[in-house]
């Protein structure tokens, strides 16, 4: 397969906010996660002469932009919604993270012996528009997954697979710095 054929590949993949991870089971992901690898310096040089900047972080791809002023407010906007999504999926399990495997349903049956978690689905039905825990719990994920961070596994199971991407999320939460003044407006 020739570089260019690659190249394009990769951009198709990467211009739609998506990431190319490591630990995807995608064959197709794969091949150009190693390309990349192989390859990053050149294609750096290359996707930044579009105005695309190529970033590399632990075990994933993706583009950014430079920042426009208009879409900072977007921007908080939607880390506001990774921030609610990652608590939920978190508080269900610590260890939810990169290479974590789960089943909607299962995060469903631990609803009925954890109200805390029960409450913070109920706070995201901003995103979810649904009553029902299950169909709400599906929208996370079908939210999460077409953002990049995680990939449907197994159809017939319902099972889904966490992307290295997710790892992102998680140090975009970590790098939040709150003053000690704003600390202590903040309602508990």
């Amino acid at each position: 397969m020739s570089t260019n054929h690659l190249k394009k590949e990769v951009f198709e993949h990467l211009i739609r906010g998506t990431f190319i991870c490591s630990n995807s089971s995608m064959p197709q992901i794969q091949r150009l996660y190693a390309y990349i690898d192989e390859n990053f310096e050149e294609l750096e040089s290359y996707f930044l002469e579009i105005n695309y900047i190529l970033t590399q972080g632990d075990e994933y791809y993706h583009f950014t932009r430079p920042e426009q002023k208009v879409d900072v407010a977007r921007k908080l906007e939607q880390a506001f919604r990774w921030i609610d999504m990652v608590d939920f999926f978190k508080s269900h399990e610590a260890s939810f993270g990169s290479g974590h495997r789960f089943e909607p349903q299962a995060i469903a049956v631990h609803l009925k012996v954890n109200a805390t978690l029960k409450s913070k689905l109920r706070a995201l039905k901003k995103y979810t528009n649904t009553d029902n825990e299950l169909e709400g719990i599906k929208k996370l994920v079908e939210l999460l997954r077409k953002d990049g961070y995680m990939e449907l596994e197994n159809e017939i199971s319902d099972s889904y697979k966490v992307l290295a991407s997710f790892s992102y999320l998680e140090k975009l939460i970590l790098n939040i710095n709150l003053s000690e003044e704003i600390q202590n407006e903040i309602p508990e």
